[in-house]
């Protein structure tokens, strides 16, 4: 429990800023202290909605004193300006995934909050889960012994309506890419977090419903990790009616598969106690909301456990578990990944930012 209530601002007024302030309401110790958006009334109907103040100018939330942190929620593509500011005046920032959509605006967002002593979170609440949790505890313990295959599939459903309803979705400068980007790169974040740096990738990308969109709809790519481990990502928003997300994890000692934010599949060579509570968990009933095919349908719970890790992080001056640099990591993948679709060639990581 934090020693006193952290005062939130909201930079961006659409759809994910209201998870945002649903999961900031549900914290005892946080409150929304104020809300920036670019047009004036949509600041004043989400004011009004969460019962905070509007600002129509950034500058003026940013001066306020009771705002701690700040949630930048605006397009993919723009949160460097937004959170240069933030960080310039000396406010903690969690950032929408992704970081941003190149390297050089993602390490100048890094190199400016260790300049000026703030902390900054890259929202991946697909970690925060228990299921997640226990993953990456096992990978950790070595339970799979080496590690074999490491596989994300993202097989969801967007709409034509959704890619029209904004216009900076789909397009490479403020979306940063289609659906590996936009909805896979959760699972990029996972995948990586468990099997370690990938070393090397080849993709292809494909659009196959959205055509009037400038990127990729659908993408394929074959990983090889830094630890001798190969995988694969598939993802795609035109799959109908669209799947809740899985990850796999495979080993010479074990095999472990999680749907969305739950445990289908949990064998090891070696069996411990405990692996009895995972199978009891794994007959219950199984998650269905996940945005499969409803980018709205999300739960708050992650969002929730994330705002609480970063305040933890201000409170006991810590780094918070998906930091700067462990948001960059995920961006690297996914642009390694459009390189070798582009090209046609292997790509090897880290990449060359010049």
């Amino acid at each position: 429990m934090a020693n006193r209530t952290y005062g939130f601002g909201i930079i961006g007024a659409g759809m994910i800023s209201h998870i945002h302030a649903k999961a900031i309401n549900d914290i005892p110790h946080a409150r929304i202290a104020g809300v920036f958006n670019i047009n004036p009334a949509k600041a004043d109907a989400f004011a009004s909605q969460y019962q905070c103040k509007a600002h129509h100018q950034l500058e003026d939330m940013l001066a306020d004193p009771a705002i701690d942190i700040v949630c930048i929620c605006t397009p993919s593509g723009a949160h460097l300006e937004p959170a240069l500011k933030s960080i310039a005046a000396g406010k903690h920032c969690l950032i929408e995934k992704p970081l941003e959509v190149t390297l050089e605006k993602s390490d100048a967002i890094i190199n400016a909050a260790a300049s000026a002593g703030v902390k900054i979170g890259v929202i991946f609440p697909s970690r925060f889960y228990p299921a997640s949790m226990q993953l990456k505890k096992a990978v950790d313990e070595n339970r799979f012994g080496n590690l074999v295959l490491g596989d994300a599939y993202v097989k969801w459903y967007r709409s034509a309506a959704y890619y029209k309803s904004a216009a900076w979705r789909g397009t490479w400068q403020l979306d940063g890419g289609g659906a590996l980007m936009n909805q896979g790169i959760h699972s990029v974040d996972l995948l990586q977090w468990y099997m370690g740096p990938v070393a090397s990738v080849q993709a292809f990308t494909a659009n196959r419903q959205h055509k009037g969109i400038e990127v990729e709809d659908t993408v394929v790519a074959v990983l090889k990790f830094a630890n001798g481990a190969l995988g694969n990502i598939e993802a795609s928003t035109a799959i109908f009616p669209g799947s809740l997300k899985k990850i796999e994890l495979m080993g010479t000692a074990g095999s472990a598969v999680m749907e969305e934010s739950t445990l289908i599949k949990w064998d090891f060579e070696q069996q411990l106690p405990a692996d009895q509570d995972v199978h009891e968990l794994m007959s219950k009933p199984k998650s269905t909301v996940g945005g499969a095919a409803n980018p709205a349908d999300l739960s708050t719970l992650g969002h929730q456990y994330q705002i609480e890790d970063m305040i933890d992080a201000v409170e006991k001056d810590k780094d918070p578990l998906v930091d700067g640099l462990e948001g960059r990591k995920s961006v690297e993948i996914v642009l390694a990944i459009y390189e070798s679709a582009r090209t046609g060639k292997m790509v090897t990581l880290p990449l060359n930012k010049t």
